[in-house]
Parts: C-alpha cells; structure tokens; sequence
C-alpha cells in the first residue's frame, strides 16, 4: 500500500509541477500579446515617446531662458532711452 501511496503523491507532484509549468507560460505569453495590443493602440493615439518629451521639454525651457535674457536686455535699453543723457 505504501509503494501505490508513494507513487500517487509522486504523480500528483508531477502534474502539480507540469500545471505550474504551463501557467508560467500562459502567463508570458498573456503578458506579450497585452504589450503589444498596448503598444498597438498608443501608435494609433499619436502618442509621443518619453524621449521625444523630454527633447521639447529641453527646447522649451532653453527658449524661456532666452526670452527672459532678452527682456531683460530691452528692458534695460528702454530705460536708457528714457534717460535724458541718452539723447546726446
């Protein structure tokens, strides 16, 4: 009785272990096809990536730095021309 015990159990931790097995796989493969449908669907949206982010977000605050440089520069030439010693 105990060598058909042993052998049940043996058995049944072999399909436990095959089961597991094909969970993990069915998991991976789930896992890629919704990465993909995910994928698929933000190229359709005209998402943009990170990167592409991250460039405008560089060009724009380079832009706002000059703009601040350059106001600072006509402010300071409208307050010369505002002197009367600018007139000479």
């Amino acid at each position: 009785m105990t060598q058909t015990t042993s052998r049940i159990f043996d058995d049944f931790a072999r399909l436990m272990n095959d089961a597991a097995g094909v969970a993990t796989g069915v998991r991976r493969e789930a896992e890629t096809v919704m990465r993909a449908q995910a994928e698929r669907i933000l190229r359709e949206l005209d998402v943009v990536t990170r990167e592409e982010f991250d460039t405008v977000k560089d060009l724009a605050a380079a832009a706002r730095e000059e703009n601040e440089e350059l106001k600072a520069r006509i402010t300071a030439l409208e307050a010369r021309l505002a002197t009367p010693d600018a007139a000479e």
